[in-house]
């Protein structure tokens, strides 16, 4: 299509503007060849006659279609030109508030001057892995692609950031290094990218300052290579830097600062430590003053300078070296200070009254020099001749400009050091694989005066712009050679004249030093033979019409005049030599070591050179000593460019929007000036040039798909485009068919973009009229069905009105006729009616007054007799009440503590009961005295029984009292009532005689008005009690959901930490498996030593391995030791509770001492000493270790995984052990002396000698103590029996005294009799509850302690009674074949009974390793799920559990449970498969709840079947165990959600977002160079379907492996959640994603996610909640955006979403056709307006690897332990039924 044509009516066109440099307009008038004007319509709707060059014939560039503005990419602009660049970067920068647009493969950044939360480490994690195109330009997604690019290409890779001061280069090259820092973690050395990042303050304080463009610029350029190894981790980084601005130093401008140090030593002059260096305010400093300007806004420098001083520290200078640093900067402050005194024409001295301060001495002092020789050299010179050396006088100008060129060198010198210091903490001893450089540089400068520094860095800007044209044609070839499209040379402006104008041979810098080699060089005839060698033969170098001491340059971006004043002595960079030896002589070591690399300057001369050798001889050692300034810059940029030459660069060009460093405003002019300056229009220019526009087949198809005729739709994508396109666009120059794209020149795309927007005209045009038309016939139809209606009703309602004035008529006749006649007989009946009301009321009148007398009377009595009643039922309600709540918190008391004691009791008998064997062999002899003992045992039942009777008897008495006084209680209250009684009747007859008439209407009223007041009182009370009830629901309700949130957060927080310590757990092993493979090479290697030495070395190595490997994991200590002080506190806890616990027992056991003594006698004297000796030595020893560990639990050592530690708890466990062995002996001993004793009395014949039995006496010393055991026990059940009586005679004194109360009462109540009735009631109310409710506690008390006592008793002889029973049976069955056989006189066959399986399996000790490897390292998930029991392994391991218990053998239950928890980590460590991870999840669940459900607690044993509850475990408690169970659940089911995360991911984006599901309803929009590259190789290969045929797998698999139903769905939820946050956080960050069609798009792949829930019955689990924001967000881009009830709308419904989500969301909605409109900016700050209440989170995105806290509800177990069959596949034939 001809370009003219495309300049028809209402095109729109840009037009130069001296404001706004472009103003759109629209043409109101074809444009035809010929025309002079161009008639326009501005914005403003004002007309415009635009005026063309009749010459030229240049038409005003065209303005591109709405749906491409504000794109990602310049270069997807169909019109690429300034105007159009601009407009897109204005829309994107203001409305959108986008700083970062694309531009071919240029990154345009514009600073916003205001902080942007987009920036954190969720954008990182956003960006880290996704192509260039895919998400919005941002400086990470060039990081990640120069960072993908090292890594796929295996080359070095550069990111070149340029731009004027102000423009945000350091910061764009600062948060370039933190995106590598955080990607990629350090390998070797610790905090490697902590380190890269520190050198960033460190540069910033020593190299940038506040000037009048910029708070923080810098002055100087550096060039960072971050290396990484092979593994793509930092190792190390070096830097390198280019012209720092030295001037600055000792020169500010006005509004300007110097370097920022300076001020950051000023602000800390009050600290101590700073003090030696006598500095004061910035304002006391000539150097530090001259701006005017020492503050900053909103930068504190004593902060900075703590910043600074930690990064020194983190680099590794020490706080020596930082003094030192800090104190050569302090001497150039007070150096600056010096007053030099003019001393006639041409000598000076230093002013002796203006260094009353003492600047000179304290310069002197800092730097350790010679006062008198820097004094004499700054006001002296050294002149060389032929023949003798000259002290010559310099002028005060002279020596002025002498001492801060000293200053500028001293500051130069510690520069370098500085720079040189921080590349040798970041270097690394190992050579980097592959590294990325970032190279931070000014941009292309001018400025009114321009001077040295601005050549240079101009001169630096052409080279780089060279070597950008060079990179962007190549890429360009390679595009079109790739694509096998002819290649057509391209014009481009070619600045290498220039740069050979500067740097070539007799060029400007070889004139410059070649004009300072010369003795009487100058400025000025350094001009002359610019003029002489360049002008008019140069296109690029010009002469100033109006000055000979300036020259103009023609450089790529703009003409710059250069002033040639200073720069010959800013190229020789020139300090007095002597002035540097002085330095060198000093006592300062890093002053010296500043300068002993210094090369020695030649000194200026200002005689002449007396011959030609002395010249030549001269400028040879000026060469061989000092290289000028142009030259040393020269070769560092030569090195520079051969170093980015070598690499693939990146290019981020930094834009200042204004001067005035307003937020979010962009000035045109500045904005072309640097565009054109940085290469951006020449990008442009070059692109639009060739084909700009580049589209696949397919998305072509997609866009234009509309245009095609149906004949044109072939099966190859390729062809059809073809055809179409040969068919709309005849000249076929305008496009190019590549392999895989099409090419098109610019403003094709406009074109065909135009024709397809005029074919969905016609299109809505034929729907609008046809639509109109049926419109415009139902509504005819509807009127004329409405007229003939009309007609109708009229008619009929003309004939009912004749008809009615006729019936009207008629009517009125007859009305009159009875209107009469009623008239009269109407005056009759009223007066007949008159006199008969007036009867009738008399009569009623006097009826009505009796009756209400009556009424009045019986309500009287009826309402006194119901309130004395309601009265005396309140009373007696409440004072019952009290007294049920007091009995109520008396039983809780006691029974408590009867709880407690039982609690005490039981477990200590039980622990005697553990110890009732092992003294079998020393007292078997003992069993002739067992008929003794039972008769002793008899009578002392007897006595007990007695003693119970006594008891009962008593009580019974006690009964009968209390039974007495409550009868005399109620008939004295009785009387009272009579009393009472009397009164009230008195009462009534007064009130009869005082009744009248007035008092009946009074009454009346009051009555109606009780009525009233009681209505309104009902009311309000159950307006009340509802008001009540809602709040307490509300509140209740809102305390569960605060409980729930809380319970939730600290099980969030729980298991955060436990992934943590996995985390430190799996790290560990790996240095230990590294340290121990490294070590197992190195002994194999050393052949001298035998295999059990290099087993031992191995092993020393590894323990030191495992110190230093905790050692070096920096990050995590902190983790590390909160959790050691948690494990601390818990121990201290324990400790604590246990010494409680043991004072308790010792308390008990004093108590219990009468009921011990009985099973004393059992005992031998000597064994029970000696054994109770140790007991208590033990236990004495065992309390001392607990207090010391407690003790120290707070301390280093004593901290857990401590050496300290270990071995506190290795003793501990070791004394627990012994004490354990002697209290059993002791119980064995008493149970065997018991078991013996029996024995004597049956079998052993009574005349048999003790002695006899027992040569060595020792059976007969039993027995002698046995007897003494006897008599002790008699001599304390007779105390016993004493302190019985003595309680019994106590209650009989209680009882007198009750009696004594009781007759006190009465006399009271006697007295109060006389009190008012009022009174007296309520007295005798007050004393009688507080009467009864002492003696009701008193009682039972009394009768909580006596029957708690008989209880206790009673349990004791049953425990003992069931001891002497368990003893017989046991010596029974223990009795020897031999004696049985001569008791009966003949044999016993003993039948083996057939015995059920019991649910145990036994298993050997050297089989538990086999056990553990077949039953878990080497089982095979499928097989096991598809031939075996779902949780087998659970079950066998078990039923080995239950043996273990039931064998009593603890240090078994502890390795088994011990070993599968290590097994079961190891395999899902070694298989990370989700079908490994989700099989042991279920078995470890299911393992968990078998563990709860035979435990034997009442709250898992209630939901067992009889059968279950006789397998509970018996002798261990393992809920520590299970807590240990639960942790590593915890742990796998996080494992798991990574996992499942980790197979989700990749398909998320795609599918959700990329794949067009719904079919027309999706629009390509054009893209640019950075187009995505496709995330997958076949189209739909990620859909949706995809997604669920993986939840469907994730699904089914959880449920075959035996997963329990919540835990499933507490699964899905995280699935759903992470669906939702991946799509979401991509929806933010993508522009082209946000669109109406891509909200339908997402609904509709929702509703599918929703539907696959109801399919497997999972809406309740919250997974539906869980997509909320991203069905929000859907919405939100398919909700109507204009007016504010749209605005209120949005609020309303979009609560999942942050007010920052939905922002971002509007600001990013951009439409794929031109129906839609963008969302205007007044929209959306009335959104915000409406949301800036909201308190929430200020973050973007969702945070996608957050886990919510998971649950493992009891799930009871109905299989049978017994039914369960081992199949013979598994191999576990070493298993034993038991």
């Amino acid at each position: 299509m001809a370009a003219l044509e495309l300049y028809s009516k209402f095109a729109r066109v840009w037009i130069p503007d001296t404001t706004e440099v472009w103003r759109s307009a629209e043409l109101t008038k074809d444009y035809k060849l010929g025309d002079t004007v161009l008639h326009l319509q501005l914005e403003d709707e004002t007309d415009f006659e635009y005026k063309l060059d009749p010459k030229s014939g240049v038409l005003p560039p065209l303005r591109n279609p709405d749906i491409l503005v504000g794109e990602n990419d310049l270069t997807a602009l169909s019109y690429l030109h300034e105007p159009a660049v601009m407009h897109n970067l204005r829309v994107r920068f203001t409305d959108s508030k986008l700083i970062y647009t694309y531009c071919g493969i240029i990154l345009v950044a514009i600073n916003p001057y205001e902080s942007l939360q987009i920036y954190g480490s969720d954008i990182i994690n956003a960006y880290s892995g996704q192509n260039m195109g895919d998400m919005d330009p941002h400086i990470f997604a060039v990081s990640e692609e120069a960072y993908k690019q090292m890594a796929r290409d295996e080359k070095n890779q550069s990111i070149i950031v340029s731009g004027e001061s102000g423009a945000g280069k350091t910061v764009s090259a600062k948060y370039a290094m933190r995106y590598f820092a955080t990607v990629s973690g350090s390998s070797a050395e610790a905090s490697v990218e902590e380190k890269v990042l520190a050198s960033s303050p460190i540069m910033e304080a020593i190299g940038n300052a506040k000037t009048t463009r910029n708070d923080n610029s810098s002055r100087f350029g550096k060039y960072i290579e971050i290396g990484f190894d092979r593994k793509h981790h930092i190792i190390g980084a070096n830097m390198r830097t280019y012209l720092l601005e030295k001037s600055r130093v000792v020169f500010q401008a006005s509004e300007e600062r110097n370097y920022h140090i300076f001020y950051q030593l000023c602000a800390c002059a009050h600290l101590p430590e700073f003090e030696p260096l006598k500095l004061g305010s910035a304002d006391d400093f000539p150097y530090t003053k001259q701006g005017r300007s020492p503050i900053i806004e909103g930068v504190n420098d004593l902060n900075e300078m703590e910043a600074t001083r930690k990064a020194f520290s983190l680099l590794g200078i020490t706080e020596a070296h930082q003094m030192g640093l800090f104190q050569i900067l302090s001497a150039i402050l007070h150096l600056g200070n010096v007053e030099v005194k003019e001393r006639g024409s041409s000598s000076c001295g230093i002013s002796v009254s203006r260094d009353e301060s003492g600047h000179l001495v304290g310069f002197c002092d800092l730097t350790e020099v010679s006062y008198e020789s820097m004094a004499h050299w700054l006001c002296h010179k050294k002149l060389k001749t032929a023949t003798e050396t000259l002290n010559k006088p310099v002028t005060r100008l002279e020596a002025i400009n002498g001492r801060d060129a000293l200053a500028k060198h001293i500051y130069a010198k510690l520069f370098s050091w500085i720079v040189s210091q921080v590349n040798k903490a970041l270097s690394t001893s190992s050579k980097p694989h592959s590294f990325i450089g970032v190279l931070d540089i000014y941009g292309f400068e001018t400025f009114e005066v321009n001077s040295f520094e601005q050549f240079c860095i101009n001169y630096a800007n052409e080279k780089l712009q060279q070597q950008f044209n060079m990179h962007v044609f190549k890429l360009e070839q390679e595009e079109y050679m790739k694509e096998q499209i002819p290649w057509t040379l391209i014009d481009f402006y070619d600045n290498q004249p220039c740069i050979n104008l500067i740097e070539a041979k007799m060029g400007l810098l070889d004139l410059l030093d070649e004009e300072c080699t010369m003795p009487k060089g100058s400025d000025d005839s350094w001009a002359q033979k610019l003029y002489n060698t360049h002008l008019k033969k140069s296109s690029h170098f010009e002469k100033p019409r109006m000055s000979n001491k300036a020259f103009i340059i023609l450089h790529f971006a703009d003409k710059v005049e250069y002033q040639c004043d200073g720069f010959l002595e800013k190229n020789k960079d020139t300090v007095n030599e002597e002035q540097i030896n002085v330095l060198k002589a000093s006592k300062f070591a890093l002053l010296v070591e500043l300068f002993q690399d210094e090369e020695t300057p030649a000194a200026p001369s200002s005689s002449a050179p007396s011959g030609r050798a002395k010249v030549g001889r001269s400028t040879q050692s000026f060469r061989e000593h000092k290289k000028s300034v142009g030259l040393q810059f020269r070769n560092s940029l030569h090195l520079l460019m051969d170093t980015l030459n070598a690499t693939t660069p990146h290019y981020v060009r930094c834009i200042k929007p204004n001067d005035i460093k307003a937020p979010f405003m962009l000035d045109p002019h500045r904005a072309v000036q640097q565009l054109r300056a940085c290469g951006v229009l020449e990008t442009i220019r070059i692109s639009s040039a060739g084909f700009p526009s580049r589209w696949t087949y397919q998305e072509f198809f997609s866009r234009y798909r509309v245009l095609m005729r149906q004949k044109e739709f072939l099966s190859d994508r390729k062809l059809t485009c073809q055809s179409v396109l040969e068919r709309l666009v005849q000249n076929k120059d305008k496009y190019q068919f590549g392999k895989t794209k099409i090419f098109f020149r610019a403003g094709q795309v406009a074109y065909l973009e135009k024709l397809r927007a005029d074919k969905l005209r016609a299109a809505c045009i034929h729907i609008q009229k046809t639509i109109r038309c049926w419109l415009a016939r139902k509504k005819y139809l509807r009127i004329r069905q409405a007229a003939i209606t009309l007609q109708r009703y009229t008619r009929g309602h003309q004939a009912r009105c004749l008809c009615k004035t006729m019936r009207r008529t008629r009517a009125a006749v007859i009305f009159q006729k009875y209107t009469r006649m009623w008239a009269a007989r109407r005056q009759f009946l009223r007066q007949r009616a008159a006199a008969v009301l007036i009867q009738r009321l008399l009569r009623g009148y006097t009826a009505r007054l009796e009756y209400k007398r009556l009424v009045c009377e019986h309500k009287a009595l009826l309402i006194q007799r119901w309130v004395r009643g309601f009265l005396a039922r309140w009373r007696f309600r409440r004072i019952k009440r009290a007294v049920v709540y007091l009995q109520c918190c008396v039983r809780r008391m006691l029974a408590r503590r009867e709880l407690k004691k039982l609690k005490i009791e039981a477990r200590s008998v039980e622990h005697y009961k553990k110890l009732n064997f092992g003294m079998e062999n020393k007292i078997m002899q003992l069993q002739r005295k067992l008929d003794e003992q039972h008769k002793d045992n008899r009578e002392l039942s007897e006595q007990i029984r007695q003693m119970e009777s006594h008891s009962a008897t008593e009580l019974e008495k006690l009964h009968m009292q209390l039974k007495t006084l409550q009868e005399a209680e109620e008939e004295s209250r009785h009387r009272g009532d009579l009393v009472t009684s009397l009164q009230e009747e008195l009462e009534l007859v007064r009130q009869e005689l005082e009744k009248n008439k007035e008092m009946v209407a009074e009454l009346n009223e009051k009555n109606t008005l009780l009525k009233s007041e009681k209505d309104e009182m009902n009311r309000l009370i159950q307006e009340q009690e509802q008001q009540l009830k809602e709040k307490s629901e509300s509140t209740h309700q809102e305390a569960t959901e605060h409980l729930q949130a809380q319970l939730n957060e600290e099980r969030f927080r729980y298991q955060n930490l436990l992934s943590e310590h996995l985390k430190l757990e799996e790290r560990c092993a790996d240095l230990r498996s590294e340290k121990e493979l490294s070590k197992h090479d190195h002994n194999r290697a050393d052949s001298g030593y035998s295999s059990s030495q290099s087993d031992s070395v191995h092993s020393s190595v590894l323990t030191g391995s495992e110190v230093s490997s905790l050692e070096r994991e920096v990050p995590d200590v902190s983790l590390l030791l909160k959790l050691q002080r948690r494990v601390a506190e818990l121990e201290k806890e324990k400790m604590d509770l246990q010494s409680e616990m043991d004072t308790k027992e010792d308390q008990l056991q004093l108590e219990q001492t009468k009921v011990r003594t009985k099973t004393a006698r059992l005992l031998s004297c000597t064994g029970r000493n000696e054994l109770e000796s140790d007991n208590k030595k033990l236990k004495k020893d065992l309390q001392e270790l607990r207090q010391s560990l407690s003790k120290g639990s707070g301390s280093k050592l004593a901290s857990p995984g401590g050496q300290a530690y270990n071995v506190l708890l290795e003793q501990l466990n070791s004394t627990t052990e012994e004490l354990e062995m002697r209290k059993e002996e002791v119980l064995i001993l008493r149970s065997q002396l018991v078991n013996h004793e029996a024995f004597k009395h049956k079998v052993v014949s009574p005349t048999l000698d003790l002695h006899e039995l027992n040569e060595d006496g020792e059976l007969w010393m039993a027995y002698e103590s046995l007897k003494e055991t006897n008599r002790i026990l008699v001599s304390q059940l007779q105390t016993q029996g004493q302190s019985h009586e003595k309680e019994v005679e106590g209650l009989r004194a209680e009882l007198q005294q009750l009696r004594a109360e009781l007759d006190h009462q009465q006399q009271m109540l006697s007295n109060s009799l006389e009190l008012p009735h009022d009174a007296l009631i309520q007295a005798s109310l007050q004393h009688e509850i507080s009467r009864l409710t002492q003696q009701n506690m008193d009682l039972l008390e009394q009768m909580g302690k006596q029957d708690k006592m008989i209880r206790k008793l009673k349990k004791h002889l049953k425990i003992y009674m069931k001891k002497f029973g368990e003893a017989e049976g046991v010596h029974i069955e223990q009795s020897s074949p031999e004696n049985i056989v001569g008791e009966s006189g003949r044999t016993v066959s003993i039948v083996r009974k057939e015995r059920d399986f019991q649910g145990m399996l036994e298993y050997r000790r050297e089989d538990e390793s086999k056990l553990f490897k077949i039953l878990i390292t080497e089982l095979k998930p499928r097989g096991v799920v598809v031939n075996l029991v779902t949780g087998l392994p659970a079950y066998i391991l078990l039923m080995c559990l239950r043996h273990a218990d039931y064998a009593n053998d603890d240090q078994r239950v502890s390795t088994l449970l011990n070993s599968s928890i290590n097994a079961i980590k190891n395999v899902l460590k070694k298989r990370g498969d989700f079908e490994t991870i989700s099989f042991w999840l279920a078995n470890t669940c299911r393992f968990l709840h078998c563990l709860r459900q035979y435990s034997g607690e009442k709250a898992y044993a209630k939901h067992n079947t009889p059968r279950q509850n006789e397998h509970c475990l018996t002798n261990f408690d393992l809920s520590e165990y299970r807590q240990v169970l639960s942790d590593l659940g915890i742990q796998i089911y996080q494992q798991l959600i990574r996992v499942i995360e980790n197979i989700l991911h990749p398909k998320i984006a795609p599918a959700m977002l990329e794949q067009e599901t719904i079919q027309g309803v999706m629009g390509v929009k054009p893209t640019g160079m950075r187009k995505r590259t496709p995330s997958f190789h076949e189209e739909g290969s990620h859909s949706l379907e995809s997604i669920l045929k993986q939840l469907d797998v994730f699904y089914y698999t959880l449920l075959q492996h035996g997963n329990d139903t919540e835990l499933v769905r507490q699964v899905i939820k995280q699935q759903f959640y992470v669906i939702c946050s991946v799509t979401l956080n991509n929806l933010l960050l993508r522009k082209d994603m946000c669109s109406w069609s891509k909200g339908l798009q997402i609904r509709y792949n929702v509703c599918q996610l929703e539907e696959w829930l109801l399919d497997k019955d999972l809406q309740g689990s919250g997974a539906r909640e869980s997509l909320e924001p991203l069905i929000q967000a859907a919405q939100l881009l398919q909700i109507k955006k204009k007016s504010q009830d749209d605005a209120g709308a949005i609020c309303t419904m979009c609560t999942a979403l942050t007010t920052e989500q939905i922002v971002k969301i509007l600001r990013l909605y951009t439409p794929v056709n031109e129906f839609e409109e963008r969302v205007s900016i007044s929209f959306i700050k009335s959104v915000q307006t409406l949301l800036k209440d909201r308190k929430e989170s200020s973050q973007l995105l969702m945070d996608a690897k957050i886990i919510f806290p998971v649950t493992f509800p009891f799930n009871p177990s109905p299989v049978a332990l017994e039914t369960i069959q081992i199949p013979s596949s598994l191999n576990l034939n070493f298993l034993t039924p038991v």
